[in-house]
């Protein structure tokens, strides 16, 4: 299924709590333009269109078309507020960009083929640490998601951060300080040494010094 990556836009002339409070009423969304060297521009978007497109999680890692009246501008999502108790969207960024700049963003990181892994068709379990990573590439270069085939996985097998290939032209945000696991698939039964313990602990009939209670 294609992924709209359209927003419609309007010019925002009010600031201010008041005048966004006003806005959410209305079903607006207060936000803000900035980025390539120019000056920042308050904006509008529909909340229910926003809720929309926020259901795609290609919207979040994808270069966006910015529609701002006749004007159409490339943008990326920057950051968003939502209410804390409410499922309401409180502010949007939204970054334009440079085909000739680098940007940095965070994508999701998928793990494709876990149900045909080795590891799993013998009783193993995949658990990842990390669910999203951040990486600097130009606009053009913007994957949707970074990959991690599991298939040839075997029980015990660790995936480091240094071992996530990136498509050409993707670099890590950071260096890690350490060359933490992003991927770790454990053995069937990994715990059952925890609950041989337990059992081993009596049934609690002795009472102190082991004598039995009396009746």
């Amino acid at each position: 299924m294609s992924v709209n990556l359209n927003v419609l836009a309007q010019p925002r002339a009010a600031a201010g709590k008041g005048a966004s409070r006003r806005l959410r009423r209305e079903g607006l969304v207060p936000a803000i333009l900035y980025g390539a060297h120019k000056a920042p521009e308050p904006i509008t978007v529909s909340h229910n269109d926003l809720l929309k497109h926020l259901e795609q999680e290609a919207f979040y890692s994808s270069v966006l078309t910015l529609q701002l009246g006749e004007k159409t501008t490339s943008v990326v999502l920057k950051d968003m507020q939502r209410h804390p108790a409410k499922p309401f969207i409180l502010h949007v960024d939204f970054m334009r960009i440079s085909q000739d700049e680098k940007i940095r963003m965070t994508v999701p990181l998928h793990l494709l083929n876990e149900d045909k892994c080795r590891a799993v068709k013998a009783g193993g379990m995949i658990s990842r640490t990390l669910s999203e990573l951040e990486i600097i590439c130009l606009p053009s270069d913007l994957p949707e998601f970074i990959s991690i085939d599991m298939i040839d996985l075997d029980i015990g097998s660790v995936v480091h951060l240094s071992e996530v290939e990136f498509p050409e032209g993707v670099e890590l945000a950071r260096a890690p300080e350490q060359d933490e696991p992003v991927v770790i698939v454990y053995g069937p039964q990994a715990d059952i040494d925890e609950d041989e313990d337990e059992d081993e602990v009596g049934d609690g009939d002795e009472g102190e010094g082991g004598e039995k209670p009396e009746a």
